[in-house]
This record gives structure tokens, C-alpha cells and sequence, in this order.
């Protein structure tokens, strides 16, 4: 996967004034990759990777004598056009996954942090991201304003997706009539968390699970670390109980849900009731069910790695494109280092690459 990496790197248009270059594009953005994946965070930590590991991998890197400093790295990410290095993404999705038709898509927005202090003006920095729950596989990003512009930008990344045959699911921010058109205008189904946003829909969801009957149930169990979950799916057809001026405008809404989850740890007792509508109709609870599950692979596969074990809400780089550059260095570490069977963590891989060059070879290719 390494070389077709650098491919796609290669292609990105290279900012720096032609004639002034010591060192090839693709080179030092696959070295800021390899950092990444070997537990750096940093341009100093990229500088450090080329005097060490770097000079270990001459099929890579061609730098001559002259390895190049941070100051080199910074200057670099903050100029690569970031929208033309988010594409390495999806193009390195269509590689390891050329179809998405039978997969589950979870949309999702994250804030960086650390480049978003809480200053006046600053509205932050938010991603919109394209997740493959059953591959683990970000397939598309696009920066949006804020949260509330998660509605504008969801179109547009669907948009840039094939989603024919398979399924969309984004939570309640995303569920809205026009998000719902464009995902069926792309012959996909979708599955969107519904909350009192939608305030009509919700009451009439809520009273259709009071008074009728589901036609599928399913219960599934989990336990670990002294926690015990269980989470009760109910279906029903919504056609025939949802009032038509209610359903007007939902394109192809077929199938209402309803998660009932109960938690207990430490002895103390939640619950919480959580409704989604769907245009999918062929398959029961527990498919409604695991795809509910799976929407939060998101979070729990890339949004926490993303935080805690790469540290992306503690890394302060702001100026310029540098911050999402960096957002999409790490995606694709991520994803190299997930992608290899390992009974070790991903924390441990990473470390693991940092000290046997053979292991991160193996990561690489």
C-alpha cells in the first residue's frame, strides 16, 4: 500500500516555487505519514523520524546528504492545499474498498480542538466524515463552519460518494427531508436518529410504539469492565401508521425504530429510549439493530483513536492549512496501522513502529 500511497501523494500540487525544491513532495509528506504511524506528533518529531528511521528506509526517501529540518515540514503543511489532500482519503479508500454497495456509511462532524481554542471569533475547526462501520475505513472528510453547518455539508459529501445499495446513517443533526432525497437520489438507503428537531415525526414515531404492535424484536447483551447493556430493537412499517401529511416530503421513509437501552454499572440503573426512520424495509430488528451499533464504530474506532491515541485535541498547530493537514495525516495512520493483524493495540503498533523499522514495514506494504 506504501507506494500507491506516495502515487496519490505525488499528485497533490506542490505549493513550493519550482527551481527552490531540495526535496521531492511525495517524500516528505509519506515522512510526516511514517511519523505519525511511529507515534510522532509533531514537525520536530518528523525531523527527528528522518535522521533515525527514515535513513533506514532508502526505497522511500531519496534526501540526499541534507535530511530536511522542521522548519522545512512546517512551511509545507501550511501550504498544501488542504481539499487536495483530503482526496488521498477517499482514493486510498477506493483502493483497500473499491465498492460500498452492502456497506453501512456513518457520517459524522469532529472539532479540533487544539486547534480551535475558545477565542473571540473563532468558530473552530469542524471535519464532516465518511466512515465504513463493517472496514473500519474513512472514505471522505469536508470541513464544514461549524456543527450547524453539518446539514449544508452532509449533501455535499454524499454527493462526492457511490452509496448505491448502501446504507447512510448519521445521527440527529442529519435528519432532515432534503438530506433524506439526496441519499435515495443516490439509489442508497438511509438510517437517521430522530430527536424532537423534527418535532411532528417524533410524536407521531413515539405514539405509533405506544399503541401498535412491532413487527420485529430483537435483544442483544453486552458485558465488560463492570458494565452490563442491554439494548431491545422494535420495528414497525411506518406507511400505514404514520399520518400522510406527516410523512410528506420524507422520501421513501418505510421502516420506524426504536432502541430501548438499559445500562447498569455500579449498581446504578439507566435507561434511554432512541427513535431512527429508514427507507430500508427488507430485513428485521436485528439488522436495525447491529446497524445502530455500527453507527457508532465512529466514534469509538476513529474519533477516540483519533484523541487519545494520536492526541489530536492536545496538538496545538494552527497557522494555515497545517491543522487539517495534519487531521488527514492522521486518518491515514490510522487506518495503515488498523488495517494490520495484530493482537497488539493500536498504541502498542505505533510504538512497535517507532522501534523495528521490519514492523513498520510490514504496516507500510
Amino acid at each position: 500500500m506504501a507506494l500507491d500511497i506516495k502515487k496519490h501523494l505525488s499528485e497533490i500540487a506542490d505549493p513550493r516555487v519550482k527551481g527552490r525544491c531540495k526535496y521531492k513532495l511525495a517524500d516528505l509528506l509519506l515522512a510526516a505519514l511514517c511519523t505519525v504511524i511511529c507515534n510522532g506528533e509533531d514537525c520536530q518529531d518528523m525531523e527527528l523520524f528522518c535522521e533515525t528511521i527514515g535513513s533506514q528506509l532508502p526505497e522511500l526517501f531519496d534526501f540526499g546528504e541534507e535530511l530536511p529540518s522542521h522548519d522545512t515540514f512546517n512551511r509545507l503543511l501550511q501550504k498544501v492545499d488542504k481539499e487536495h489532500f483530503r482526496s488521498v482519503l477517499r482514493l486510498y479508500g477506493e483502493e483497500v474498498l473499491p465498492y460500498l454497495a452492502e456497506k453501512q456509511i456513518c457520517l459524522d462532524g469532529k472539532k479540533l480542538r487544539g486547534a480551535s481554542p475558545k477565542t473571540t471569533g473563532n468558530q473552530g475547526v469542524y471535519l464532516l466524515n465518511a466512515w465504513v462501520s463493517e472496514n473500519n475505513l474513512c472514505v471522505g472528510q469536508l470541513r464544514v463552519q461549524d456543527k450547524s453547518n453539518e446539514i449544508t455539508a452532509i449533501p455535499e459529501l454524499v454527493d462526492s460518494l457511490d452509496i448505491e445499495d448502501a446504507v447512510v446513517s448519521i445521527d440527529a443533526m442529519g435528519c432532515q427531508k432534503n438530506i433524506a432525497k439526496k441519499i435515495i437520489a443516490k439509489k442508497g438507503d438511509y438510517l437517521l436518529s430522530l430527536k424532537s428537531n423534527q418535532r411532528e415525526l417524533f410524536e407521531e414515531v413515539e405514539i405509533a410504539f405506544k399503541f401498535e404492535r412491532a413487527d420485529s424484536y430483537n435483544e442483544t447483551w453486552d458485558y465488560g469492565h463492570g458494565r452490563y447493556e442491554k439494548r431491545k430493537c422494535s420495528v414497525i412499517s411506518s406507511s400505514e401508521l404514520l399520518d400522510p401529511a406527516v410523512l410528506k416530503g420524507w422520501e421513501e421513509l418505510r421502516t420506524i425504530v426504536m432502541i430501548e437501552a438499559q445500562r447498569t454499572e455500579n449498581d446504578k440503573i439507566t435507561t434511554e429510549t432512541r427513535y431512527y426512520i429508514s427507507s430500508d424495509d427488507r430485513s428485521g430488528a436485528k439488522y436495525f439493530n447491529d446497524l445502530v451499533r455500527g453507527h457508532w464504530a465512529i466514534e469509538n474506532k476513529m474519533h477516540w483513536h483519533l484523541d487519545v491515541t494520536f492526541g489530536e485535541d492536545k496538538n496545538r498547530i494552527r497557522k494555515g492549512n497545517a491543522p487539517e493537514n495534519l487531521a488527514t495525516i492522521r486518518v491515514l495512520a490510522l487506518q495503515i496501522v488498523s488495517r494490520k493483524k495484530s493482537k497488539l493495540s493500536i498504541a502498542k503498533r505505533r510504538y512497535k513502529a517507532s522501534l523495528d523499522v521490519a514492523f513498520l514495514r510490514q504496516l507500510l506494504f
